[in-house]
């Protein structure tokens, strides 16, 4: 649910973001079937995945050092900070070894980390995150807090709800290691050149925000995964 506008983070109290907070405090409703949604689906896919999310954790575990899961500090609703559950598929310590964000042929990542990757299948525990209530399957992708510092007033609206599994920035920018393959400053390149662009679709996203445009994300994800 929405807090009022005065309760909000004093971040978000700006007239950019009041723009976009009118818009989602009419459509309460839509905002009440998605959760619904995501603790049914959630627990749905808990039972039919469990095999599977017990094989890849072994598959993890028996090819490289280190944990089964990579958890990170992520910022969802209201600038709040949660840790997101991911397969781990770098070296252990990967993150004191170069940057938050990966780039192509980035050699942290180990062999089974790349499929794992290419499938999206290092977001299945997040289907956790999910029934927790930290993330939604839609919904604009959890940034680190480092990250969420640089915000401009106006991309603080994307917080207002759930950070997701899949958005469509995320569809959009399936490539990204691609475009920082030749960048000499991963972190900076990233803030200034890919998170504006990405943010423009988080924000479109809020203004066309609806269940039917939450399944149709959602389907057009599987198929980008699947077929490209």
């Amino acid at each position: 649910m929405l807090l009022p506008f005065e309760e909000l983070p004093k971040e978000f109290r700006n007239d950019a973001v009041k723009k976009y907070y009118n818009i989602l405090k009419e459509k309460k409703r839509s905002i009440i079937v998605k959760r619904v949604f995501d603790i049914v689906l959630s627990v749905l896919l808990i039972i039919i995945l469990l095999i599977p999310i017990i094989i890849l954790a072994l598959a993890v575990k028996l090819t490289s050092r280190g944990p089964i899961l990579y958890k990170q500090v992520r910022v969802t609703t209201y600038n709040k900070k949660f840790k997101i559950y991911k397969f781990r598929t770098m070296v252990e310590n990967a993150d004191k070894m170069g940057a938050l964000v990966t780039s192509l042929g980035d050699n942290r990542i180990t062999k089974i980390g790349h499929f794992l990757r290419k499938y999206r299948l290092d977001e299945l525990p997040q289907i956790f995150n999910v029934l927790k209530g930290e993330m939604s399957f839609v919904g604009t992708r959890p940034e680190v807090p480092k990250y969420v510092d640089r915000y401009t007033p106006v991309m603080y609206s994307t917080l207002l709800m759930p950070a997701g599994i899949t958005s469509l920035a995320s569809i959009k920018f399936k490539n990204e290691d691609r475009m920082l393959e030749t960048s000499t400053n991963i972190d900076d390149d990233y803030i200034s050149i890919i998170l504006p662009k990405k943010m423009h679709y988080n924000i479109l996203y809020i203004k066309s925000f609806g269940f039917r445009n939450d399944l149709y994300l959602m389907f057009k994800t599987v198929k980008e995964v699947l077929f490209h």
